[in-house]
């Protein structure tokens, strides 16, 4: 049983490993504390890809105090040879007593080794310390490894009578300075945004990232844009920015093909019957391309095409204590629903927090195909 002193270094741990989300793809963020006589004596977490673990990290900075103490670890130790060393041969050699874990990890080449071979040394192994935080923290990852697709947030922000703009189309703005940020601090811990081409269109976006501490990264751009709609002109392409654009098409114009490929951005074909970009074969191209989580963003007509091919899997919905006094027809989704509420697609694991004057309710969505 996780006892109050287990679940305050977790959390520590937890803390840690946030410093490296959307920075590990194709590795999941960790965080590492070690505890000796109850203080920490080495903490660490993934910085990305290629460099140590956190358990490395964190016994470096214990040094050799590390034998005889207890580590806290958010996913379980890796066992094999990747681009590092397993890290529980690390923790076998270091003298460690006792591992406490978050969760095992869900990459089937690992999925319990690791914990069999520490206890096979003799150290002692509790998993399940705040699992829900650990799972949730690697939920991307997991996604990821599981299906080859991008854990897929959807972000929108609506009126308290649940309109995203005016009849006119006026959605500057729903959602107040504060939460605005917000959304700018989560484009700096994705690895892709995306929006329809009506979005591009009407707003003509940057989608970059901008927040007040500066050291933001802006991710990779993606533009649903089946008949290739996009101007060269807009301020997406013309922008100074590290991060590229990828436009999905079905479109075989080699004039605006050419057109848009000189402004930088990358071109990508698909084949269709339905005269739209085939979502799940888009998914699947940014799965390919080490895209763990990807961050949507609009509009109502993609948001819904997503949700019917069950490819959103958080809900991010800023509603902001306003009232356009009736309905513009401007939902978070386009196109009818359900008929019965008794269809309606659930909400997991939900939570609520004040953010500014807005009120921002966060959710996992229950995997659902529409009719």
């Amino acid at each position: 049983m996780a006892t109050p002193e287990h679940q305050h270094f977790m959390q520590l741990a937890l803390d840690l490993a946030q410093q490296g989300v959307g920075r590990t793809a194709p590795n999941p963020p960790v965080g590492a504390v070690i505890v000796k006589s109850g203080i920490v004596i080495g903490e660490g977490f993934h910085p990305r890809a290629g460099e140590p673990h956190a358990e490395i990290f964190a016994l470096q900075q214990a040094g050799e105090r590390a034998h005889g103490a207890e580590i806290y670890v958010t996913l379980e130790p890796c066992s094999h040879h990747g681009k590092t060393p397993p890290c529980v041969d690390a923790l076998i050699a270091a003298g460690i007593k006792s591992v406490y874990l978050g969760i095992v990890d869900p990459n089937p080449q690992v999925a319990g080794n690791g914990i069999k071979k520490l206890q096979e040394s003799a150290i002692h192994v509790q998993t399940g310390i705040l699992e829900s935080s650990c799972r949730r923290l690697i939920a991307p990852f997991s996604k990821h490894i599981r299906t080859g697709l991008p854990y897929t947030i959807y972000k929108a922000a609506t009126t308290v009578d649940g309109n995203t703009a005016t009849t006119t189309g006026d959605s500057r703005w729903v959602s107040g300075e504060t939460s605005r940020l917000q959304v700018h601090r989560l484009r700096n811990r994705v690895e892709a945004i995306m929006v329809g081409v009506g979005t591009v269109l009407s707003d003509d976006p940057l989608l970059n990232t901008r927040i007040p501490e500066g050291g933001g990264r802006d991710p990779l751009r993606v533009v649903v844009d089946s008949q290739l709609r996009i101007s060269p002109e807009c301020r997406m392409l013309t922008q100074e920015s590290s991060a590229k654009t990828l436009i999905a098409t079905i479109s075989t114009d080699l004039k605006k093909i050419t057109e848009l490929q000189k402004t930088g951005a990358e071109i990508v074909v698909f084949l269709s019957n339905s005269g739209r970009v085939p979502l799940i074969k888009l998914w699947e191209e940014l799965g390919r391309r080490n895209i763990q989580t990807l961050l949507l963003e609009g509009g109502s007509v993609l948001a819904k095409a997503a949700l019917n091919n069950a490819l959103i899997d958080r809900l991010m919905l800023f509603v902001a204590p306003k009232l356009l006094g009736g309905s513009s027809g401007c939902g978070i989704f386009s196109g009818s629903g359900f008929m019965k509420m008794t269809a309606a697609i659930k909400l997991e694991d939900v939570r609520y927090k004040q953010v500014g004057e807005d009120l921002l309710i966060t959710g996992d969505i229950a995997s659902c195909l529409l009719d």
